[in-house]
């Protein structure tokens, strides 16, 4: 598999820390038959989380969740990047962005298996064209 990379938009919601809350949003989506893309759980303080959510369908996530009440802040744009797990792949790909003067203020990677692998890049709104241009999508 060559290095994919495709912009992806994501939503950010804040959950109780309690055990079961991620579940019963996760399980929710699951029963409205939504496919994730990527998923991510933070803590942000002593008692709460935030849920980054990248779904396959974005405008019928919003809508669905608009219809159950449920708040979700976006949607924001990031870059999702998969393929071989090879040595520099991500060197490669920082390497463009660095070369376009633009700075990744987050990312998260996962070796998936199999040989694969998993990339979420967050650049600033102001230099997402710029960044999505430099990777060629």
């Amino acid at each position: 598999m060559a290095t994919r990379i495709r912009r992806v938009d994501y939503y950010n919601t804040h959950i109780e820390d309690q055990p079961g809350e991620a579940y019963k949003l996760l399980a929710l989506l699951a029963e409205l038959g939504f496919n994730l893309l990527a998923f991510t759980a933070v803590p942000v303080g002593p008692n709460a989380t935030q849920l980054t959510i990248f779904p396959d369908d974005s405008a019928r996530l919003k809508a669905e969740a608009d219809r159950a009440g449920f708040t979700l802040l976006g949607p924001h744009s990031a870059f999702l990047v998969q393929g071989d797990d090879d040595v520099g792949v991500l060197a490669g790909i920082h390497q463009k962005l660095y070369d376009a003067n633009v700075n990744v203020y987050a990312s998260s990677a996962v070796a998936a298996g199999a040989g694969n692998f998993g990339y979420i890049l967050y650049v600033r709104p102001e230099k997402y064209e710029v960044a999505a241009e430099a990777l060629g999508v």
